[in-house]
């Protein structure tokens, strides 16, 4: 940490992060420090699929964060994982590709009033960094195809990126297993009226069928192998710290009396280190970090900042607002005569052959994703596109981390894509060590309430069809005996848990917006009518409304849209 001053600031090493700093770095006249709070993607659990089990909860891996109790959970608070750890989310996720629907991105462009963030406009950044397992074609990118965004951008930024060879190292993989029980839901799902599907991510996700995972030959790809190895290793104008948290952005009042943020002061574990950017700092700390760091630094609710002793710089309501996820409904059925996760790991012997299985051949459940199928559909008949998502399992268990059931059962867990309940993220003091407050208020509408209910009902609909009949399913939880609308949604506030998703605590939208913490270039407003310049955001965060389905892709979109804007700015103000 001897020269500290760089060109780009890039605070988060996670999913937003990484690609970021490959884009970036790529321009060898850029000094680009890449800082992560966590440590290294060192642990071997990070890239065994199944190891995400022992990376959440982990204080190697995750920072550990709960929510605080909520109304429409009973009264209950949940275990809300975030990555702390090289290549952030998507070293602990999922591991699902998933885009969400063509809407999503419409609706965007329509809040921005930036055409940009369509669909259509869109796309071409999601195949840009994308290597797809069919290879490249009118939805997919793929390693050794060129994106239209750099075969046909004529700035310096694109030549370089051209002369780098950028494009196509994230990898998108069919799973490497298939189960008898899932089969038949699917086939199930079919019969219930839900289309089969080869593709979740042309636009609509409409359909059942198995998802598609960022795993490469059986290995969990992370965006730190991705975008990181090897390519930012080698680039000497690159510089990472890791298990180093910033504290607080350096936000400086001009002569102007307008707003600059020129760096950061970072706590290496022994003492704050000062970071200079000359050109910008972009916020990839995610929606819990990064609205917790823009209030440490003094942007945010004016008097929520008051409140902590923080000077208030920019007041802007918005930091911490429109927090949105996807609460998940987890219903069980118990099965009979058939293969199940719960009755092959039961015993040491089922464990010793999965994994030799994974040992020898990298596939079998030590490949899994936590979810394999995956059912996309309307909650009801009214409804006017899916709403809903499934993500189903063959096995069960009473919680995330509980011990597998001692009898063979799948899980079909059901999530509202567009909630209508919003929450916040506050920070509780303006010690930075400590965590925010997070309050998703899940189940905290009408609407939601109905959807949860609903979505019940569209499980026990799928479980009653023929293709399941020989395998006798019978629901466990939450138990045929709750029926009414009232019943199922207090049931649903009793059962239901994240499935990770937070967004929109520092969302996009117009000049005139006053909730709208970043403008569509993901610049940071100064809540005067002006902008704070050299600071940016570029993370889930920004999100005006949730993506239907899982975020991470989404999030990989967004930063590539944010290394582009950063570096045709600096071509537009001579800073190339």
């Amino acid at each position: 940490m001897n020269d500290t001053t760089f060109d780009y600031i890039i605070i988060g090493a996670g999913t937003a992060g990484c690609l970021l700093a490959n884009r970036l770095s790529a321009d060898a006249s850029k000094r680009v420090l890449l800082i992560e709070a966590g440590r290294k993607d060192d642990y071997h659990w990070v890239h065994i699929p199944v190891g995400y089990l022992y990376c959440i909860g982990n204080p190697r891996t995750d920072w550990l964060y709960q929510t605080e109790s909520a109304d429409g959970l009973n009264g209950r608070r949940l275990r809300y994982p975030r990555g702390k750890v090289l290549g952030g989310c998507s070293s602990i996720n999922g591991m699902i590709y998933m885009r969400g629907q063509s809407r999503d991105y419409d609706q965007w462009a329509a809040i921005t009033g930036d055409a940009r963030w369509s669909w259509e406009h869109s796309l071409p950044y999601f195949k840009m960094h994308e290597d797809h397992y069919l290879g490249a074609n009118e939805l997919h990118g793929a390693k050794g195809t060129p994106s239209k965004v750099v075969q046909q951008g004529q700035s310096v930024y694109h030549q370089t990126l051209r002369h780098r060879n950028a494009g196509g190292e994230w990898r998108i993989e069919k799973q490497r297993l298939r189960w008898d029980v899932l089969d038949a839901f699917a086939q199930a799902a079919v019969q219930a009226g839900i289309p089969a599907t080869d593709d979740f991510n042309r636009g609509t996700n409409e359909g059942v069928s198995y998802f598609e995972v960022n795993q490469k030959s059986g290995w969990r790809w992370n965006t730190a192998k991705a975008f990181l190895r090897p390519a930012c290793y080698a680039r000497p104008n690159f510089e990472m710290w890791t298990a180093a948290q910033v504290s607080k952005l350096h936000i400086d009042t001009q002569s102007d009396d307008s707003l600059a943020c020129t760096g950061a002061e970072v706590w290496n574990g022994k003492e704050q280190v000062q970071a200079v950017a000359r050109q910008a700092v972009v916020l990839c700390a995610g929606a819990i970090g990064t609205p917790q760091l823009l209030q440490l630094s003094g942007i945010g609710p004016a008097a929520l900042l008051q409140q902590h002793g923080i000077t208030p710089l920019a007041d802007l309501p918005g930091v911490g607002a429109n927090l949105q996820d996807h609460l998940q409904i987890r219903a069980v059925f118990k099965v009979k005569g058939v293969k199940t996760l719960n009755t092959m790991a039961n015993s040491w012997w089922g464990k010793a052959g999965i994994g030799l299985e994974y040992l020898l051949h990298r596939s079998g459940p030590m490949s899994m994703a936590p979810s394999q199928l995956g059912a996309f559909t309307r909650s009801d008949p009214s409804q006017p596109w899916p709403n809903i998502e499934y993500h189903v399992q063959p096995l069960s268990l009473d919680a995330f981390g509980e011990p597998l059931h001692s009898f063979p059962a799948f899980t079909a867990s059901v999530c509202n894509l567009n909630p209508s309940s919003r929450g916040t993220v506050n920070i509780q003091s303006a010690d930075f060590t400590q965590a925010p407050l997070i309050a998703p208020n899940y189940l905290s509408t009408d609407e939601d309430r109905r959807v949860a209910a609903d979505s019940l009902r569209v499980t026990r609909r799928i479980a009653a069809q023929p293709a399941l009949a020989q395998y006798q399913p019978e629901e466990w939880k939450p138990g045929t005996q709750f029926q009414t609308d009232d019943e199922l949604a207090r049931l649903a506030g009793d059962i239901g848990t994240t499935i990770f998703h937070p967004v929109g605590t520092a969302r996009m939208g117009r000049m005139d917006d006053p909730l709208a913490v970043v403008d569509s270039e993901l610049r940071v407003r100064d809540g005067r009518g002006g902008l704070v310049r050299g600071l940016r955001i570029a993370d889930a965060s920004v999100m005006p409304t949730i993506t239907s389905g899982n975020t991470n892709s989404p999030v990989l979109m967004i930063a590539e849209r944010a290394a582009e804007l950063l570096a045709l700015h600096a071509l537009a103000t001579g800073n190339s």
